[in-house]
């Protein structure tokens, strides 16, 4: 089975083709980096215009990349949520047309789930249970996966995504946009225990909080008055930029490796664009093997936001639950298991 995937929850324009789920034909990527850098951050009416654009230009794309038409498809699924309803519409909207147009079968794909299906597409014959670590700029959670497809949320941040964080402390610093990137670049010169920042806990065994790290970053380079300009030295930046970086990657690894302890996981998985972040992959890999886990990640075009990993979960749910109505709508927040509850250690027991 051959599915185009569709991809457009937030800043990405993505089209892709997936064979049986796993083998992956082709997958173009239309960055919108540039076009938000200017204003720090995604304006979701540029946004949607860029992804409008670019859209029809990508199926286009990813096709003549595959060596495929249309016609050869066998089914088109395309992100319905979580993310930025402008966006999220003009993706669904045209896999929904194109699946009526050429009459295949459409199916409405989770963000999340797919980003957690990019693990399984990484490597297939990791184990189950799994605990997967989803980090990215709008969203951090730990899940529990029993198979490809079925993930529930047993931890969660409760203020700032983890990416999120990394973009408001890079902003303090004065650095560029995305601040992940920029910061895992600064923090290879600098000094990783030259700060003692807090480290967040949330209200759950596995929950995350980055708010009190964010102000407290900002204190530090600005003081409590918060003064207009910064007084640090570079080497002083790059320290606070790699005490940052690994504040918030032990917290990532504390919890998730919890996770797994309590939840009794074969392996652990890392997926979503912070994932990409070098220090948090190495200190992950080695706190999993460590643990006598097997540890996946993918590669990082398939931890950053991606139609391959559309595509590979609609053939799944294609297989499982069959073809979506054409009605389904988008929506920017998700509910039910991928949501999550609060999981404490007592109530982990039950989930085993």
């Amino acid at each position: 089975m051959i599915v185009l995937g569709i991809e457009t929850s937030c800043d990405e324009t993505s089209a892709a083709l997936v064979e049986g789920g796993l083998k992956v034909l082709s997958n173009t990527v239309a960055s919108q980096t540039a076009l938000h850098r200017v204003y720090g951050g995604i304006v979701p009416e540029i946004a949607c215009r860029a992804h409008s654009a670019a859209l029809l230009p990508a199926v286009e794309t990813a096709l003549k990349q595959a060596g495929l038409t249309l016609k050869d498809v066998d089914a088109i699924a395309a992100t319905q949520a979580p993310g930025l309803v402008g966006s999220l519409l003009v993706g669904l909207t045209a896999a929904k047309a194109l699946a009526w147009a050429e009459g295949k079968p459409f199916v409405a794909v989770n963000h999340l789930a797919a980003h957690l299906y990019a693990a399984h597409m990484a490597d297939p014959a990791s184990p189950y249970p799994a605990v997967t670590l989803l980090a990215s700029g709008g969203h951090t959670a730990v899940y529990l996966s029993r198979r490809p497809g079925e993930d529930e949320a047993v931890g969660r941040t409760v203020d700032d995504a983890a990416g999120e964080a990394f973009d408001k402390a890079a902003k303090v610093l004065g650095l560029g946009y995305p601040g992940g990137p920029e910061i895992d670049k600064l923090s290879a010169t600098g000094n990783p225990k030259a700060e003692a920042f807090p480290r967040g806990e949330g209200p759950g065994d596995y929950d995350f909080s980055f708010s009190g790290l964010k102000t407290a970053v900002l204190y530090r380079c600005k003081g409590t008055r918060g003064r207009d300009e910064m007084t640090l030295t570079p080497q002083e930046k790059a320290d606070v930029a790699a005490s940052f970086q690994e504040t918030v990657v032990e917290t990532l690894v504390d919890r998730t490796m919890r996770a797994a302890r309590g939840l009794g996981a074969a392996s652990v998985r890392l997926s979503g664009g912070v994932a990409c972040n070098r220090r948090l992959r190495a200190r992950m890999q080695s706190a999993a093997e460590a643990a006598g886990l097997g540890f996946v990640c993918p590669a990082p075009v398939l931890c950053t936001d991606n139609a391959a990993m559309v595509a590979g979960l609609g053939a799944i749910l294609l297989e499982r639950q069959g073809a979506s109505d054409l009605g389904v709508d988008a929506f920017a927040r998700v509910e039910g298991p991928l949501a999550g509850r609060r999981y404490t250690a007592k109530a982990a027991k039950a989930v085993k």
